[in-house]
């Protein structure tokens, strides 16, 4: 069946996450040490149980994670002493958030994902809490889903058809690009979709069912689908 819509993992496909993630914890350190000195250090470990508490309490935050995040910190500085914690913890999430979006793509994506949007529908299906409008590249997607928008995360089918529904396509007509062989890999097969696996480092593959399709870089993408298709 001809394909029609193409939808995109971002944490780790279109750019490198962890990077981006340690500079944003520090950053947000930073800010708690100046704006919240009676907090003190929030280490990891200290971030890990406080974390788990908050889930035991709220479990429907577990797929939702910047809603967590908000309420970890808002616990944290609440324990410290601080009666407007509240409006710390959504002040220190914004200098968070704005951090853990000061990433850099991955070489060819931009002009991949404009040459792609001529022929096809493009849209986003993450765990993450990154909004690629903020990183510039919002025109070129029909859609965008975050797992906490529905409080459901990959691998689940569920967040897979609800793509299909935004896109207004059939799973046959659809193929999914990512870097996780089970999230992505494994979910969107599951959900009837073809799965492209993103594979800069040339890993072995050790999952279940294989890809559909497997690439090294983004610009090989084009020549991949016309084979798909």
């Amino acid at each position: 069946m001809t394909i029609k819509l193409i939808t995109f993992d971002l944490d780790d496909t279109l750019w490198d996450t962890a990077p981006v993630i340690a500079s944003a914890e520090t950053v947000l350190q930073t800010w708690l040490a100046t704006h919240a000195p009676k907090l003190g250090a929030l280490d990891l470990a200290g971030y890990q149980a406080l974390r788990e508490r908050v889930l035991n309490g709220e479990p429907q935050l577990k797929h939702r994670i910047s809603a967590l995040r908000r309420r970890v910190l808002f616990h944290a500085l609440n324990d410290a002493g601080y009666a407007n914690a509240a409006q710390m913890s959504d002040d220190a999430f914004e200098v968070f958030i704005e951090a853990r979006h000061a990433l850099q793509v991955f070489p060819r994506v931009e002009s991949t994902l404009a040459q792609l949007a001529h022929y096809y529908d493009l849209g986003v299906i993450t765990n993450g809490n990154a909004d690629v409008r903020r990183v510039g590249l919002g025109h070129h997607f029909k859609f965008m889903l975050c797992a906490e928008d529905i409080g459901i995360a990959k691998p689940d089918a569920r967040l897979f058809h609800e793509a299909l529904l935004r896109g207004g396509v059939a799973a046959e007509s659809t193929v999914h690009v990512g870097d996780h062989p089970s999230d992505d890999i494994a979910g969107a097969q599951q959900a009837g979709l073809r799965a492209i696996w993103f594979n800069p480092g040339g890993k072995r593959w050790d999952g279940g069912k294989a890809p559909d399709a497997e690439i090294g870089c983004l610009s090989e993408l084009p020549m991949v689908l016309k084979h798909l298709g």
